[in-house]
């Protein structure tokens, strides 16, 4: 039997953070120490969520404690919804960012993070140093969770897909990228000098995030791609990350897609050859997108010019950068230009 649905005046909203620090430590004696109460009250709140829940939550498991089915569905969702209380409360029309103590959450794949986390995370700890950032993956499940995930974050930055465009998100374009394949350097499918789309058919594929029952179009990206080439891949290895592709291509006579800026900076590690992909491929759009609740949330707003702020700075050092170097301007400018989108001005990429 189902639940009845609780209503907020008769909860005890003191419970949420109790339940917050006891499934984070999984210890009775640790959650009261960061509740800042004493055991005996932490142990009161843990019966009381029991009661409540109808489960245990925490159970003794070979002289420790772990958490149940139940517990563990709830370990996620109270971090959403505490978050998003503090976020709540710390609204005001004054926010200066040398002070505020504000929590910021952003949801991303660890493909952004090796392309502007390092940028991001020294531009908030310059500008706000008391701030603090809650960075989470992006899971598999995201698109189909989407509409209920955005209202409880600050932002996610993820390319546009056909489960994005809801009328109540807001979206700005942070940086762009293209498809490129990964195969190993020995891989016989080299010795045309090129890899073609019957190359591509036959071989066995490295992809992220795959799932075999996926809705027409495809929402994962990758999947997406294929599709556009009419490439139905023989799986071989399906993982839930970006960054683990590589080292499953290497030493095999697998293939994979992969986003350019990734694939430059992991190929030569791991051995693989990055290759031209045939055939038409859509490029990488990632931007950071959020719901139009924050719109005049003036912490949001200064997050928002930030996030932009960093992904442009990057655009802007990638195409010095290149641009000095001596018969690369042109090259500079189109690789550049072509990431960029509408970020980079066209006046620059007019530039000789």
């Amino acid at each position: 039997m189902p639940r009845p649905v609780a209503h907020l005046a008769n909860l005890d909203l003191n419970l949420l953070v109790a339940l917050r620090e006891l499934v984070r430590e999984r210890s009775v004696t640790r959650a009261a120490q960061r509740l800042g109460v004493t055991q005996p009250a932490a142990s009161a709140a843990l019966s009381r969520l029991r009661r409540h829940f109808g489960d245990d939550l925490l159970v003794r498991e070979h002289g420790e404690y772990v958490l149940t089915a139940l517990g563990e569905q709830l370990a996620e969702q109270v971090e959403v919804v505490c978050a998003a209380a503090e976020r709540l409360f710390a609204a005001s029309t004054d926010f200066d960012p040398a002070t505020s103590e504000r929590e910021f959450t952003l949801v991303m794949a660890d493909y952004t993070i090796m392309v502007m986390g390092e940028a991001l995370s020294q531009a908030l700890g310059a500008a706000a140093p008391r701030a603090r950032l809650h960075i989470k993956l992006v899971r598999e499940s995201l698109s189909t969770e989407y509409a209920d995930t955005i209202r409880f974050i600050d932002g996610m930055v993820a390319p546009p897909t056909n489960g994005f465009t809801l009328p109540d998100t807001r979206s700005a374009e942070l940086f762009r990228d293209r498809w490129v394949c990964v195969v190993d350097a020995d891989n016989p499918a080299l010795d045309a000098g090129q890899l073609r789309l019957r190359d591509m058919a036959r071989l066995p594929w490295v992809a992220p995030y795959y799932r075999s029952n996926q809705r027409q179009p495809p929402s994962v990206p990758v999947m997406r791609q294929l599709a556009l080439l009419d490439i139905q891949p023989r799986v071989a290895v399906r993982v839930e990350s970006y960054l683990a592709v590589p080292y499953f291509v290497a030493g095999t006579d697998r293939v994979a897609l992969m986003q350019e800026r990734l694939a430059t900076r992991l190929a030569a590690q791991a051995g693989l050859k990055v290759l031209e992909c045939p055939g038409d491929h859509e490029p990488i759009v990632e931007a950071l997108w959020w719901h139009r609740q924050y719109e005049d949330d003036t912490a949001h707003a200064w997050l928002r010019r930030l996030i932009v702020e960093t992904a442009r700075s990057l655009l802007y050092r990638a195409w010095r950068f290149m641009a000095h170097k001596p018969g690369l301007c042109g090259i500079a400018r189109s690789f550049v230009c072509l990431l960029a989108g509408a970020n980079l001005p066209s006046w620059l990429c007019r530039m000789s």
